[in-house]
């Protein structure tokens, strides 16, 4: 009988571990660009940690194209209850300026969560352009006007902003290349087949030893700390002149309010990790925190620049 009751006891047990296991909650982080784009990068860096907080799987779902803003809509149409969040940059405010009509609004449309932290942009260009400096760049690209082309993460994507405000101030005309991923751009680089690129900080980093590409300048309002050895491009003859990025997660407006913020301490538990901070370090992202309310005045702050910035790269999308 002992044995009996025993064995029901187990049983029982494994039952309600593996209800357990199987009750335990999924969120999914969008990604609004390809495998190997920049935020892809920053999402597994620390999606792990951040379920094990949580007590929840976080899966990492890819939702490229129309310059982010296929993912972007698709986490302004979910359940607001925290299940779905998007790891967003800088696209997601200029997408608001650059699109004639957007289904989402990307202020009113979203409940800020988590900022992540900030990173430059660097400008590359293939290393047989014959190019030693920024200065060098512009000379060589100013000679032979439409001539050469440039390649970017996707129309509307920061990577194609970034660069399409730099040639405007510079006075250069570049034909744009829009590709799926930064990765894929860099990629054009490497294989001499555009003539430059703009990527964040962390898309180029890697390749600051490699032959094929020889990187330029850094956007940033001063030399960034992972790449000292490169000027900032208003040091390199186009004074003023700056582009950054911030990366954070947003949920769908009106997600409570007790959730975003039980998701904002863990976040500031997974970026205080020190295994975390070092894969990001190493990708080149300067780590910030911020309170939800903190992280709403710096997207309100970004989308008013998000204004200039497209304004002066003279880009429209339909």
């Amino acid at each position: 009988m002992h044995s009996n009751l025993f064995k029901f006891i187990a049983a029982s047990s494994l039952v309600l571990l593996s209800s357990s296991a199987m009750a335990q909650k999924v969120i999914k982080m969008v990604v609004p660009f390809g495998p190997g784009a920049v935020q892809d990068t920053v999402a597994r860096t620390f999606n792990n940690e951040l379920g094990q907080i949580l007590d929840a799987t976080v899966i990492i779902e890819n939702k490229a194209g129309a310059g982010s803003t296929i993912g972007t809509n698709f986490v302004a149409k979910s359940v607001p209850d925290g299940s779905t969040l998007i790891l967003a940059a800088a696209s997601h405010t200029l997408a608001g300026h650059l699109y004639e009509k957007l289904p989402y609004d990307p202020i009113k449309d979203f409940s800020p969560v988590s900022l992540i932290g900030y990173s430059g942009y660097v400008i590359g260009a293939p290393s047989s352009l014959g190019a030693n400096n920024l200065r060098d760049y512009i000379r060589i690209l100013k000679a032979k006007p439409k001539e050469y082309n440039y390649a970017s993460a996707g129309n509307g994507s920061a990577s194609h902003l970034g660069m399409a405000s730099f040639l405007t101030r510079a006075g250069i005309d570049l034909q744009h290349i829009p590709m799926k991923s930064t990765g894929d751009a860099v990629n054009e680089v490497l294989a001499n087949r555009v003539q430059g690129v703009t990527s964040a900080t962390i898309g180029l980093i890697g390749f600051r030893q490699d032959a094929r590409i020889k990187l330029l300048a850094y956007t940033g309002k001063q030399r960034s700390k992972f790449l000292p050895e490169i000027p900032t491009v208003s040091e390199s003859g186009v004074p003023g002149f700056h582009f950054d990025s911030w990366m954070g997660l947003l949920a769908a407006a009106n997600t409570p309010k007790l959730e975003v913020e039980r998701i904002n301490r863990a976040m500031i538990k997974v970026l205080a990790d020190p295994m975390v901070q070092e894969r990001l370090v190493k990708l080149g992202l300067e780590i910030q925190t911020a309170s939800p309310e903190e992280f709403q005045q710096i997207l309100i702050a970004d989308w008013q620049n998000a204004a200039l910035i497209v304004k002066s790269s003279g880009a429209k999308l339909e």
